[in-house]
């Protein structure tokens, strides 16, 4: 195995001595390494949005968006897809994340789980994987062997595959049929992934699940609509979010959250337009769940 041709394994020239800084340089001298990876990850805009398109079908269809890693890249996969059932009211199995030596890989190492193409195949077997899902394979060096079995298999049954690697030219991307490659640069702390490849990862999957979010109607403006209000917190912030949408009061935003049995969307139609809660029920499932198609048909 050569890593040497790999950018992230390579040793940053600006960060040799960063073992005899204070504090505050060792500091200063990350946050400019950070600096870096918006850049490069605008670079690779037009193949996400692919992947973002991918998606948007896949959630059209019923299917799925799997994430598939290991180590850094796995937990990253997990944590991006456990935020979408709060933040959209999503279906757990909507967005899901596996990662190599299974969950307990969350917090320690699994060894070796990462090296079998097999385990990649049999997780995808074991979600039930099929044509309709998408499956992006994440692996910062761009050749981890759990991956690439999962990828492999995605292909077989017929899912949407694609890529996220932070080297180009990855192994990664000859099994995927849509490739990110977000190079940002040798690590502050050589081969330490988790630093500005792990910082790249997360940007591109939270624009990944946002955006295709955004395209299946779960976004009205820039609210979270179909929040789900699993605790105080929630609850208030979903009244919140109707007061913003439509500019009432707190005491009649309480009112149709309450007539809406908590479901803001219906809330929202309701004052602007109206409409009973059962008609407005009817309207938002005749937009397929755009609130800006029932507020603003023809939209």
């Amino acid at each position: 195995m050569n890593l040497d041709r790999l950018t992230t394994e390579q040793r940053n020239k600006n960060t040799m001595n960063i073992d005899t800084l204070s504090t505050i340089d060792i500091l200063r001298l990350m946050n400019d390494e950070d600096k870096r990876v918006p850049t490069s990850v605008r670079k690779e805009l037009p193949q996400i949005e692919k992947v973002v398109e991918a998606v948007k079908q896949s959630f059209k269809l019923g299917g799925h968006l799997i994430y598939v890693g290991a180590g850094t890249s796995g937990r990253l996969g997990i944590l991006d897809a456990a935020e979408c059932v709060p933040t959209f009211n999503a279906d757990p199995s909507m967005v899901q994340g596996l990662i190599a030596g299974g969950i307990s890989a969350m917090t320690v190492a699994v060894e070796g789980a990462e090296d079998s193409r097999n385990l990649g195949e049999e997780d995808l077997k074991n979600i039930h994987l099929t044509d309709k899902d998408t499956v992006l394979g994440i692996a910062a060096s761009g050749r981890t062997p759990y991956v690439i079995g999962a990828l492999e298999y995605a292909k077989k049954v017929g899912a949407t595959t694609a890529s996220l690697a932070c080297n180009k030219n990855a192994e990664i991307s000859k099994h995927a049929g849509i490739n990110i490659e977000v190079q940002v640069g040798p690590e502050v702390l050589t081969g330490s992934t988790r630093l500005k490849s792990g910082t790249a990862q997360k940007l591109v999957l939270n624009m990944i699940s946002t955006a295709s979010m955004i395209g299946i109607g779960k976004v009205y403006k820039n609210l979270m609509v179909d929040v789900k209000p699993t605790n105080d917190k929630l609850v208030e912030r979903s009244k919140s979010i109707i007061m913003e949408a439509t500019d009432c009061s707190y005491e009649v935003a309480d009112q149709f959250f309450h007539e809406a049995d908590n479901n803001v969307k219906l809330a929202i139609i309701m004052i602007l337009t109206s409409l009973s809660k059962e008609e407005a029920k009817q309207r938002l499932t005749d937009s397929k769940g755009f609130i800006r198609n029932v507020i603003e048909p023809g939209f």
